[in-house]
């Protein structure tokens, strides 16, 4: 126990020495006086290029972060328990998740699923829930990627080729996109399993300008930093709860992994080493789906310690 808190400590202290050098306050003393919450300084280790200017407000109780975006000028929210809003949506903040949430190592085994977490998921996927239940906040991922508008969003795309396919991303994700389809394609040299993961492949898509189905909140798809990754065979496999959902509405959840159809355990390291969060670790399994979250990657590894 002693030996884990050590690590905790020392990776906390360190995360926040890196943060306090880059992040711009305006009265120290008042930081000292209210603790800056940890999750703004892991958003300026995730976004190194952003600069962030954090300011307690105390008429509201809660934090205004200022943030400079290259490209996008200053953005201004408030923390808000971690879903980052503006100021107009403060008193609707329990409509809005948290930004930062648990990122599981590895899917959960269908087989261990209690009769009330079965129930659970079933509420948490239906169609009253997801019309009307609490969602991602988008307001950050707006600032950053500039996707407040369809318009103003696909000025930022750029089009690149990835393990043999076009697609189309953000411009922001094109490094860390590019590093990851290297490190796929130099495993597959001597990685047969890696190998036919890449032959098997149909189309890698990426940007696509929707609302979520049975929701009203944008897509990560509509950011330009998601991507869909479509094989040519499932082999009678499962790859998306929805498709699964609509053969066994009331069953679809304990489909088991063995019956998913999954990316080589290689190739999701590499993605999650790269800043990217795999689909098929959710309740609700989206299995060819990766999208670019280094806060996320970052928050679970400190939760890891």
């Amino acid at each position: 126990m002693l030996k884990k808190l050590s690590k905790k400590v020392i990776f906390i202290f360190l995360l926040c020495i890196f943060c306090l050098c880059t992040l711009s306050f305006i009265n120290l003393s008042q930081i000292l006086a209210e603790p800056i919450p940890p999750g703004i300084l892991l958003l300026q280790y995730s976004y190194p290029d952003l600069t962030f200017t954090a300011t307690y407000q105390k008429n509201i109780n809660d934090w205004k972060i200022d943030i400079k975006i290259p490209g996008e000028g200053l953005k201004t929210l408030y923390w808000a328990d971690g879903a980052m809003l503006p100021k107009e949506e403060l008193d609707n903040r329990s409509q809005y998740w948290s930004i930062l949430y648990s990122y599981p190592k590895e899917p959960t085994d269908p087989s261990t699923l209690t009769a009330e977490e079965q129930e659970k998921i079933k509420k948490f996927s239906s169609t009253e829930n997801r019309a009307n239940g609490a969602g991602a906040s988008m307001f950050f991922f707006d600032a950053v990627y500039g996707s407040s508008s369809r318009k103003k969003l696909e000025k930022n795309l750029v089009h690149v080729a990835f393990l043999g396919c076009q697609s189309i991303i953000h411009k922001r994700i094109k490094t860390p996109l590019k590093r990851v389809e290297k490190r796929i394609k130099d495993l597959a040299k001597v990685d047969t399993e890696v190998e036919e993961f890449i032959n098997n492949i149909k189309s890698t898509g990426a940007y696509n300008w929707r609302i979520i189905q049975g929701t009203k909140r944008k897509s990560f798809h509509s950011l330009g930093i998601a991507i869909d990754i479509l094989p040519k065979r499932l082999g009678g496999k499962a790859i998306f709860w929805s498709w699964q959902k609509d053969k066994y509405p009331d069953t679809w959840m304990l489909t088991p992994i063995s019956d998913r159809w999954l990316p080589p355990k290689k190739v999701i390291d590499i993605f999650e080493d790269e800043g990217f969060i795999w689909g098929g670790k959710w309740a609700i399994f989206d299995n060819m789906h990766f999208e670019y979250h280094p806060e996320l990657i970052y928050y679970n590894k400190i939760k890891e310690f």
